[in-house]
C-alpha cells in the first residue's frame, strides 16, 4: 500500500477487499466520465464486500476500521475512479453522526434524560451504514457567511410526530443513489450551532427533489447536484433534535465534524498518483525515431518528472503526517493543534497534487488531452480539490490567525503578570 508503509493483519484484510473492487471502478471510470453519471452498480460491488460497513465498529455489524482503513480505501479508489471514490468517502464521513454522539456519551456530555434519544440515533446510523445502506451526507448548502465555512439555512419546523423539512441543500455525492440523505439542519427559531440536528431523509420521501445537474469542471460523475425539501417529513424517531448535541458532539471529535476530511484528500493524491503512472508509462515506452531512446529521457521530462516526484512526495508526507496526528493514540498534540495542522495540509496536498496532473499533461503532451484518458481527467477532477470546502489560502490565513491570536494572547498575559 503507497500511502501507508505499514499496516496491522486486521488492516491488510480490508483493504484487500478495497484491491477487489478496483478493477470494476476503473473500467467503468471513463464512459461514467463521459456519461457524467454515477455508476449505480458500484453500490451492489461495495455493499457485497461490507465496504459501506468499513469504519463502522464490529460491534454494529461493521468492519471496525478507522481513518487508517479509510485513507487508504479512498487513496485505492481514487487510483482507479475518483468520482466513485469522492461518493465513497462522503458515505463515510455519515459514521460521525454515529460515533461522535456515542463518543460524548461515554465523555459525560449528555444528561441522564437524553442519553437514550441520543444513543438511539447514534446506533440507527452505524447498524445502517453496517447493513448495507448507503447514506448521502447533506450539510452543504450554497448560501455563504463571511463567519463561516458552512452555513445551514435548511430549517426543520416541529409539527405532530415529527418534523418538516424546507430548504436546499448543494454539492452532496450520490443525489438520487443514496438511501437515505443524512441531512442537517436548523431548527425553526434558532440561530447558533446549538439549533442544529440531523435527519434520515428518505431518497423518495414526498417533497424531495433534485438540484438541476452540476456540469461543472471537476469529476463528472459523483451525482453531486444535490437536493431540494419542500415540507418533507420526517419522523421524529428518524431525527437527532437535543439542543446543543451538535456542539457536544464537536467537542469529542479530532478533526471536523464533516467526518475524517483527511481521507478526501486521499481521493486527490491517489488520482494524482494514477496520472503520474501514466504519464511515465507513456514517456518510457514511447521512444524517439532518431535515437531509440525513451521520450522520458530528454532534458524537458527529466526536469518536468523531478518536479512532479517532489511534489507527490511532498503530498504524500502531508498526509501522512496528518494521518499520524489524528490517529495516534495516545494524541501527539492537542485537538487545537491538529486543527491548524489540517487548515494548512489541506490545501498543500491539494495543490501539490494538481502540479503533478498538469506535469503530467505536460509530459504527454496533446495525446494526454484526450478527455477519456486518465491524465486528462485527473486535471479536471484534481482541479476541484483546490475549491472544496476551502482554498490553501484560507486555510493557511486560519493557521497564521490561530499562531498570532495564541501568541498575542500569551504576550498580554505575560505584561499583565510582570506589570
Amino acid at each position: 500500500m503507497a500511502l501507508l508503509d505499514s499496516m496491522t493483519d486486521a488492516e491488510r484484510d480490508r483493504a484487500e477487499r478495497v484491491a477487489a473492487v478496483l478493477p470494476a471502478l476503473r473500467a467503468q471510470a471513463a464512459p461514467a466520465d463521459a456519461e457524467g453519471r454515477f455508476p449505480v452498480e458500484h453500490v451492489a460491488r461495495l455493499r457485497d464486500a461490507g465496504l459501506l460497513g468499513l469504519v463502522v465498529p464490529e460491534e454494529y455489524g461493521g468492519l471496525g476500521g478507522t481513518l487508517r482503513d479509510l485513507a487508504a480505501a479512498t487513496y485505492s479508489m481514487g487510483t482507479a475512479c475518483a468520482s466513485t471514490a469522492l461518493a465513497f468517502f462522503f458515505h463515510n464521513t455519515s459514521a460521525s453522526r454515529g460515533l461522535l454522539p456515542l463518543e460524548a456519551i461515554k465523555a459525560g456530555l449528555f444528561e441522564a434524560d437524553e442519553i437514550p434519544t441520543v444513543q438511539a440515533f447514534a446506533e440507527k446510523v452505524l447498524t445502517r451504514m453496517a447493513g448495507g445502506v448507503w447514506l448521502a451526507n447533506f450539510a452543504s448548502e450554497s448560501v455563504k457567511s463571511a463567519a463561516a465555512n458552512i452555513s445551514i439555512s435548511t430549517t426543520a419546523t416541529r409539527v405532530d410526530g415529527g418534523w418538516l423539512l424546507n430548504g436546499e441543500k448543494s454539492f452532496g455525492c450520490a443525489t438520487g443513489v443514496a438511501d437515505y440523505y443524512l441531512t442537517t439542519a436548523r431548527l425553526d427559531g434558532t440561530d447558533t450551532a446549538a439549533g442544529l440536528a440531523t435527519f434520515f431523509v428518505p431518497r423518495d420521501a414526498a417533497g424531495v427533489g433534485e438540484r438541476p445537474t452540476w456540469d461543472a469542471l471537476g469529476m463528472r460523475a459523483t451525482a453531486n447536484q444535490g437536493i431540494t425539501l419542500k415540507d418533507v417529513f420526517i419522523p421524529a424517531d428518524e431525527a437527532l433534535t437535543v439542543p446543543g448535541a451538535f456542539v457536544r458532539m464537536l467537542q469529542v471529535s479530532r478533526g471536523s465534524f464533516v467526518g475524517n476530511q483527511l481521507a478526501i484528500s486521499a481521493v486527490y493524491l491517489g488520482a494524482a498518483q494514477s496520472a503520474y503512472d501514466a504519464a511515465l508509462a507513456a514517456t518510457t515506452g514511447k521512444t524517439f525515431a532518431d535515437t531509440g531512446r525513451p521520450v522520458a529521457s530528454s532534458p524537458m521530462h527529466q526536469v518536468l518528472f523531478g518536479d512532479m516526484t517532489e511534489r507527490l512526495e511532498t503530498a504524500y508526507l502531508w498526509i501522512r503526517r496528518q494521518l499520524e496526528l489524528e490517529t495516534s493514540e495516545p494524541p501527539l498534540r492537542t485537538k487545537d493543534e491538529v486543527f491548524r495542522q489540517w487548515r494548512m495540509a489541506k490545501g498543500s496536498i491539494t495543490e501539490a497534487c494538481f502540479d503533478v496532473a498538469v506535469g503530467a499533461l505536460k509530459c504527454t503532451g496533446t495525446s494526454g488531452t484526450a478527455n477519456s484518458g486518465v491524465i486528462a481527467r485527473a486535471v479536471r477532477d484534481i482541479a476541484m480539490s483546490l475549491v472544496m470546502t476551502f482554498p490553501a489560502e484560507r486555510g493557511r490565513l486560519e493557521a497564521a490567525n490561530l499562531v498570532t491570536t495564541g501568541a498575542e494572547n500569551a504576550l498580554f498575559a505575560n505584561l499583565a503578570k510582570d506589570a
